[in-house]
């Protein structure tokens, strides 16, 4: 169940959340990865747009408006700022989520993942 800690413009889900949330609506939730291209690498998740969070600003015409935004990155740090940076960018909060457990999460858990500069 997504949560909301008070004055957040997003909301906090975990890694099978996520998935779910993907896997019941795959056309209107996207993933944004903003790892560094180093972390891309070593996996993401599958489908995933990648934005390193420093590019992030200059390339929200990326991420689609319209849809579920779902953040990832190592540990939710950066996921959470990019979810404060598309609010400030006049994106629906209600779209915003921070998938706070992380890349290494999903990938323990067996969840889709590809490698290298796979999509």
């Amino acid at each position: 169940m997504p949560r909301q800690d008070p004055g957040e413009p997003y909301y906090r889900v975990d890694s099978p959340e996520a998935n779910s949330m993907l896997q019941d609506d795959l056309v209107n939730t996207v993933v944004v990865d903003v790892r560094r291209d180093d972390e891309w690498v070593t996996g993401h998740v599958t489908g995933a747009i990648h934005i390193n969070i420093d590019d992030l600003a200059d390339h929200m015409d990326e991420v689609p408006k319209d849809k579920k935004i779902l953040f990832i990155c190592a540990a939710g740090v950066r996921s959470g700022l990019a979810c404060e940076i598309a609010a400030s960018m006049g994106y629906d909060s209600e779209n915003l989520f921070n998938i706070e457990d992380g890349t290494p999460t999903w990938i323990a858990s067996n969840l889709p993942t590809s490698y290298g500069d796979d999509p």
